[in-house]
């Protein structure tokens, strides 16, 4: 297909993005990578609050890399929602949208008079998005929903590190990225709907709702295994349901990732005869602590590479183990072609990754990068006549 013809399948859309930090901004951004216009509707002077919440001390041209990462691709619409022209301006923007986005805390944007009910009025096509951190009821619906303390709440901490260890969150925002990826399914449901009802819809996600989801398979284990909790391996800890080999170890230079497999071909493939005695599968799971510890001392006799010249042409599931540096050399990551450079207007310019989707073959990248605190505002007043 001829890239320049290639039309991208939400455009035409217009989507409002009132959120601020990572789950809503990340679901409007996969919106805008499928097509949509995307508009960011911030307060003046001071803007999203992301802009600010760095993760490294590294700032981008008076932003943080954060910031940059997740609102790519938009636009920017200053706007102070306490005051009434201001809402009435950002109220007529609606009139026209396809989607809104938000992720206040339960009760702001029905002060503001911009909650749902009252916008279906407006605008009864609209799909209104909503992220919570724990839905709109219960004893949790005023604490912050920020994602360490979901990730805290909602059990997920246990599953991660050594039996022994304290419980160990997740090194990225996981229940942010998740709930916007699940926001952003609901959002593409009700534009079908819609485009069969002619209405739109409520779409509500909560982080824990969607931190809880990413937990289905083991919790469904714990629901139905007598409510015992998981127990993570002592040693090698990667998944506190799997059997040994599951983990990642030590070579002589580096490390091995060792995954699904039998315990007896494992031991045949690497030489190491203990293994060998281990020849009922049930006790892989149940005696995996010491199964792994021989594993430790073996895989430390020799290198990755030439743990991985005896296992992979065997198809025993194994990896190197890399970090990011070592991932962009690598010939498989450099064919994925993961990586694109993105510009403000200013000129200003940066590398990020583009979004992992390809529709009929093609990459959907955009090289416009985020966007100053509104500065869009006169474009969009003069097109919408505001």
């Amino acid at each position: 297909m001829d890239g320049a013809s290639f039309q991208k399948p939400l455009e035409g859309i217009l989507v409002l993005d009132f959120s601020q930090f990572l789950s809503g901004p990340s679901a409007a951004l996969r919106l805008a990578d499928l097509g949509a216009r995307v508009m960011k509707i911030e307060r003046p002077g001071t803007g999203d609050i992301c802009r600010t919440l760095y993760i490294s001390n590294l700032e981008l041209d008076g932003d943080s890399t954060l910031f940059h990462s997740i609102n790519r691709n938009k636009e920017s619409f200053a706007a102070d929602l306490k005051k009434p022209n201001d809402v009435q301006l950002v109220a007529k923007l609606i009139g026209k949208a396809d989607v809104l986005i938000q992720n206040f805390r339960p009760g702001v944007m029905e002060k503001l008079g911009l909650d749902y009910e009252t916008l279906k009025k407006i605008n009864p096509r609209l799909v209104y998005g909503e992220i919570t951190g724990y839905g709109n009821e219960g004893p949790w619906v005023g604490k912050p929903g920020q994602d360490l303390l979901v990730q805290s709440l909602s059990g997920m901490t246990w599953l991660n590190g050594n039996g022994g260890q304290p419980p160990t969150p997740c090194g990225l925002a996981i229940a942010d990225m998740s709930a916007g990826a699940h926001l952003v399914q609901g959002i593409l449901s009700g534009l079908v709907r819609r485009g069969i009802t002619g209405e739109g819809c409520l779409v509500q996600v909560s982080l824990l709702e969607s931190i809880l989801d990413v937990q289905f398979a083991e919790f469904t284990t714990f629901l139905n295994d007598g409510g015992r909790l998981p127990i993570r391996s002592g040693i090698h800890n990667a998944h506190p349901y799997m059997a040994a080999p599951y983990g990642i170890y030590q070579t002589k230079d580096g490390f091995l990732a060792l995954a699904h497999g039998s315990v007896i071909e494992l031991g045949k493939l690497l030489g190491c005869e203990s293994l060998l005695e281990y020849a009922d599968p049930h006790g892989w799971l149940n005696q995996r602590d010491e199964i792994k510890r021989m594993l430790s001392e073996h895989l430390l006799l020799h290198s990755t590479r030439e743990w991985l010249d005896r296992l992979e042409p065997a198809g025993y599931s194994c990896s190197e183990v890399l970090n990011w540096s070592q991932l962009m050399k690598h010939e498989g990551f450099q064919e994925l072609d993961m990586i694109q450079e993105v510009r403000r207007s200013n000129g200003y310019a940066m590398f990020t990754t583009r979004c992992p989707l390809r529709i009929d073959g093609q990459l959907l990248t955009s090289g416009k990068g985020s966007p100053r605190i509104g500065e869009d505002n006169l474009n969009i007043r003069k097109e919408y006549r505001l």
